[in-house]
């Protein structure tokens, strides 16, 4: 099957399977925001509406995360035609200043008031309702792994951006871009689906799928190799807690007749565990074993399995690996 056709089929079947319940998904403070109006006067109001409701730093970031996730759509048009950067002349460190912060206030305004944005828009709405509340909040800007494509790419790229923010003398990620829906290729269009996980995500799952231009996080230094060939995780890889232990890169190295080992932990014998073969046939795995609380199981590499190999757990496709 031609290259172009996998990824589509794959990126199909993730945005598809990543759904579940409303009710499941989200927690008491996400109750509380998901009965807030749509819209508020003012940047201001809104927080003032959090602060009132929420006695945490924790909840109110949450808070945040919630109703920005609820209200702020991907404007996927921008993302398609971004538009022209915005230059302008300077004579002082002190102008150059106040013009960037311009920029950025108006940048806040528009997001708040058109309730569309890309990442830049995300991010710098969301540090400004916490700076409004007293919390220290960052923006990242980095690299970005969403599809098959992604594994084993040779250089890293300025795509993305997120959030930092401090609470209790910790700092949480927070992705509220990702946490508001996904792309359905399918339909052609973003669809809002609420999903907590990009809120206080885990490092190991977060720089996953990102990595920062920096290079580094909180002083612990991140490796880009690992990020680059590293294999592609999933939303219910994260939701789930599934942990790919074995292979630990993305990029396989194989032969015809050999067989790859894979071992997952949080799975069981109860749960399905397949793969698409090269003609988008389920292809269940054999003989799966449990071990190390998780489940290890063979592939066998021959003409049917394509250049790249995802694992589905109960239909949500869960990891990917290319084969060279």
């Amino acid at each position: 099957m031609p290259h172009k056709k996998i990824v589509f089929l794959f990126l199909l079947l993730n945005s598809i399977f990543l759904n579940c319940t409303f009710a499941q998904k989200i927690n008491d403070v996400d109750k509380i925001v998901a009965k807030y109006p749509k819209n508020f006067a003012s940047t201001e109001k809104l927080a003032e509406r959090i602060e009132d409701d929420f006695d945490s730093d924790y909840e109110r970031a949450r808070a945040i995360y919630s109703w920005m996730a609820f209200n702020i759509k991907y404007d996927f048009n921008v993302f398609l035609h971004p538009p022209k950067t915005q230059g302008f002349s300077y004579s002082s460190e002190a102008e150059k200043q106040r013009k960037i912060k311009q920029i950025n206030d108006n940048l806040i305004q528009k997001t708040f008031n058109s309730q569309k944005a890309v990442c830049e828009g995300f991010t710098a709405l969301y540090q400004h309702l916490a700076s409004l509340m007293g919390m220290k909040c960052e923006i990242i800007r980095g690299d970005s792994k969403i599809s098959v494509r992604d594994i084993g790419r040779i250089t890293t790229s300025s795509n993305h951006a997120w959030n930092m923010v401090l609470i209790d003398k910790k700092w949480r990620l927070v992705d509220v871009t990702w946490g508001q829906g996904y792309y359905d290729s399918s339909k052609g269009r973003m669809v809002a689906d609420f999903s907590p996980i990009y809120f206080d995500t885990d490092p190991n799952y977060f720089f996953a799928k990102h990595f920062p231009d920096s290079g580094s996080f909180l002083g612990q230094r991140l490796s880009k190799e690992d990020f680059l060939n590293g294999p592609l995780i999933y939303n219910k890889t994260i939701e789930n807690d599934y942990k790919i232990q074995e292979p630990e890169s993305g990029i396989i190295d194989a032969k015809k007749g050999d067989k790859i080992t894979f071992q997952i932990k949080n799975v069981s014998k109860s749960n399905q565990v397949f793969y698409l073969n090269k003609y988008n046939k389920a292809v269940k795995v054999q003989n799966p074993k449990e071990k190390h609380g998780g489940l290890e199981f063979q592939i066998l590499y021959d003409n049917n399995v394509g250049e790249y190999i995802t694992i589905f757990i109960d239909t949500n496709s869960i990891v990917s690996f290319k084969i060279i």
